[in-house]
């Protein structure tokens, strides 16, 4: 199952983020929102998948990709879905890019990036879904809570080698040398 591409799946997904948010969306208008600051707020504060798993929030969305075609057919996967909706929960502001060019995009008057290399190979040598977790709650803050919310909810569905290269690929890295 695809996030990053539209469909279903994905169109369920961002509906249930834009839920989230306390602002009115553009994007949707055609249909009614359910906004569910209480969920959002319950998310934000969990900070391991096991407690996201208890939340109403994310069992809503399990239901509602279900009904579009998710298969809960392993645990596993059920857990970075988990992580998926607890690290929504803190994106504000969706974003057109790949998480790794936000990620490396520099702050506004500064020449460094969001995420300084160092923390950014730390997250690829995440080894699994609870530390990749704990990484990106941690950076989301970095980026001004600004993430591209379907590749940041593929990414951790297939967390893994792949992915690991695509954002080292993706990543404006700084040039050392000093040359232009």
């Amino acid at each position: 199952m695809k996030f990053n591409k539209e469909g279903a799946p994905a169109e369920a997904l961002y509906e249930w983020w834009e839920d989230l948010q306390e602002i009115e969306s553009p994007k949707n208008q055609k249909r009614p929102r359910r906004l569910d600051r209480a969920g959002r707020a319950t998310l934000r504060r969990c900070a391991t998948i096991a407690q996201i798993t208890g939340v109403p929030a994310y069992q809503h969305l399990c239901r509602r990709l279900q009904q579009k075609g998710w298969s809960a057919s392993s645990l596993a996967q059920n857990d970075r879905l988990a992580a998926v909706a607890g690290l929504l929960a803190h994106v504000k502001e969706d974003d057109e890019q790949p998480l790794a060019k936000t990620m490396s995009a520099c702050a506004e008057g500064s020449d460094q990036p969001k995420v300084s290399t160092l923390r950014f190979m730390r997250l690829l040598d995440s080894p699994d879904l609870e530390t990749i977790f704990t990484g990106l709650r941690r950076v989301l803050p970095l980026m001004k809570h600004k993430a591209n919310v379907k590749a940041l909810a593929e990414d951790l569905i297939y967390w893994g080698d792949k992915v690991k290269k695509e954002w080292a690929y993706s990543y404006d890295w700084p040039d050392k040398s000093g040359d232009a």
